[in-house]
């Protein structure tokens, strides 16, 4: 693995979680339509096993909150929703991820770097 995979699979384990609570922060969601949408993303590189895991440590952090239902087509629905707590950390994961693009994209504008333009 050279230097830009490694850098790229750091982002990706950064923003994960980002990910993930934004996709519920739209509307609860079950576990494997959370899943399908995520590893529908090439740039995250998501597979089922990073994100049930991660799913449960968002939960036992107080972050979300799940609900199982009945299926009308098979078993039982685990559905994921932002908890109060989720919702005012997400926000302020936004906010923070929002900031660091913009200092990146005016420190890239500064230097004459664009983002088509690549060594």
């Amino acid at each position: 693995m050279d230097s830009m995979d490694n850098w790229a699979v750091q982002v990706r384990k950064g923003v994960l979680e980002l990910a993930i609570l934004n996709a519920i922060g739209e509307r609860r969601r079950y576990g494997y339509e959370l899943v399908r949408e995520l590893v529908g993303s090439p740039v995250l590189g998501v597979t089922e096993g990073t994100v049930y895991p991660l799913l449960s440590r968002l939960r036992g952090q107080g972050l979300i909150d799940t609900q199982l239902e009945e299926s009308p087509g098979g078993p039982a629905r685990k559905y994921y929703a932002l908890s109060r707590t989720g919702r005012k950390t997400l926000e302020r994961m936004n906010a923070h991820f929002d900031q660091l693009v913009k200092d990146i994209a005016e420190r890239r504008a500064a230097s004459g770097l664009s983002s088509t333009r690549r060594k």
